[in-house]
C-alpha cells in the first residue's frame, strides 16, 4: 500500500483518525444491548430523557467507553513498541505470551489473598515484564529471532502453558475462579472509574518514557551500529522499551483482562498509512487502538443482543484474518 503520509502528512492522518475515534465513542454511548434506544441515549447525553436512560449512559456505557479508550491506547502503543523492538511484524503481546504472563501473575495474586482493588495492577505489570523478557530471550535464540513464524509458535506455546497453569490454579480456589472468570476472555464491561484511576499513573509514566525512547528506538531500527554512531546505547534502549511494554500491557490486562490481536492489527494499519518509521506509526497507533477496542466492544453488544459477546472473542475474529494476511504475504519483512 502506498505511503499515504507522503501526500497528506501525519497531522492530517491524526486528525482523520481522531474524528473517527470521536464517532466510535459516540456510538459506544448511544448503542447497547439493553432496551435504551439510541434516541433515548442521545437525550440522556444532554441531561434529558428518563432516569433509566441517564443511568445507563452515565454509569454503564460512559465508564466502559473511557476504559476502552485507555486500554486501546495501551495495547496499540505496546504492539508498536514490541514489533519495533523485536523487528518482527508478528510480535504482539497477546500472541507472544506477554498478556498471558500478566494474567497468570494476577491469578497467583488472587490465590494469595489479593483483590482486584489492591495489588492487581502492579502484579499484572510484573507478570507482563516476565512474559516480555521470556519472549525476547526466545527471539534471540538462533533460528527463532530470524523466523517470524517460529517466534509466534514459541509465543503461542508460552501462552498455552501459562493459560493451562492459570486454569489449574483456579481449580483449587473457587473464590479466585469467580473473581477472575469474568475478565479472563477480555472485557471492558462492568469496569468503573476507580479501576481506571489505578492504572493512570503507570500509563502516564509509560508515556513519559516513550517520549524519551522513540527517537533512539527509530535509530536502533536502522541497526546497532547506526544507533551507537548516533550516541545511543542499544542495551538501555531495549531494556527501557521492555519496561514500557510491561507497564502498558500490565495496566491494560489488569483492568480489562487479556485482549489479543489489538497489538497486531493496530500497528499493521498504522504502518500501512504512515510508513514503517516508529516516530510516525507509534503516534498513529494511539487513536487507532481505541478505535478498534471501542468499536469491537460496541459491536459485541449488538451482534448477540440482548446478550453480549466477550470483547476478546471479537478482537480475535477481527485480528485472525490480519494475521493470515501477514503470514501469507509474499514477503514478511523484518521491521
Amino acid at each position: 500500500m502506498a505511503d499515504l503520509s507522503s501526500r497528506r502528512g501525519l497531522p492530517a492522518l491524526l486528525l482523520a483518525t481522531g474524528m473517527l475515534l470521536l464517532a466510535v465513542c459516540l456510538a459506544s454511548l448511544l448503542f447497547g444491548a439493553g432496551d435504551i434506544s439510541p434516541r433515548q441515549a442521545l437525550a440522556a447525553l444532554f441531561g434529558a430523557g428518563t432516569d433509566e436512560a441517564r443511568f445507563v449512559v452515565a454509569q454503564l456505557r460512559a465508564p466502559r467507553t473511557l476504559v476502552g479508550l485507555v486500554v486501546g491506547i495501551a495495547l496499540g502503543g505496546a504492539g508498536a513498541l514490541m514489533q519495533t523492538l523485536a523487528r518482527n511484524p508478528l510480535a504482539e503481546p497477546g500472541l507472544l505470551g506477554v498478556s498471558a504472563g500478566s494474567g497468570f501473575a494476577v491469578t497467583l495474586a488472587l490465590l494469595f489473598g489479593a483483590s482486584a482493588a489492591t495489588l492487581t495492577v502492579h502484579v499484572a505489570q510484573l507478570g507482563a515484564l516476565a512474559g516480555c523478557l521470556l519472549v525476547l530471550s526466545a527471539a534471540r535464540l538462533q533460528g527463532v529471532g530470524n523466523d517470524p513464524i517460529r517466534l509466534v509458535l514459541a509465543g503461542a506455546t508460552l501462552s498455552s502453558l501459562l493459560l493451562a497453569l492459570t486454569s489449574l490454579l483456579l481449580m483449587f480456589d473457587q473464590r479466585s475462579a469467580d473473581e477472575i472468570r469474568f475478565w479472563i476472555t477480555g472485557s471492558v464491561a462492568g469496569r468503573d472509574l476507580a479501576q481506571l484511576g489505578q492504572i493512570l499513573p503507570s500509563l502516564l509514566l509509560a508515556l513519559v518514557l516513550t517520549l524519551l525512547i522513540v527517537r533512539p528506538l527509530a535509530a536502533l531500527a536502522l541497526g546497532e551500529r547506526v544507533a551507537r554512531g548516533l550516541g545511543h546505547h542499544p542495551g538501555r534502549i531495549r531494556l527501557l522499551a521492555v519496561v514500557i511494554v510491561a507497564l502498558l500491557v500490565g495496566s491494560a490486562t489488569a483492568v480489562a483482562g487479556p485482549i489479543i490481536f489489538v497489538g497486531l492489527v493496530v500497528p499493521f494499519v498504522a504502518r500501512a498509512l504512515a510508513g514503517p518509521d516508529i516516530r510516525r506509526t507509534l503516534w498513529l497507533c494511539l487513536p487507532l487502538g481505541p478505535i478498534m477496542v471501542i468499536g469491537a466492544d460496541t459491536l459485541s453488544r449488538l451482534i448477540a443482543a440482548p446478550a453480549e459477546l466477550p470483547l476478546g472473542v471479537l478482537t480475535a475474529l477481527i485480528g485472525a484474518p490480519v494475521l493470515l494476511l501477514i503470514v501469507r504475504g509474499r514477503r514478511l519483512p523484518m521491521l
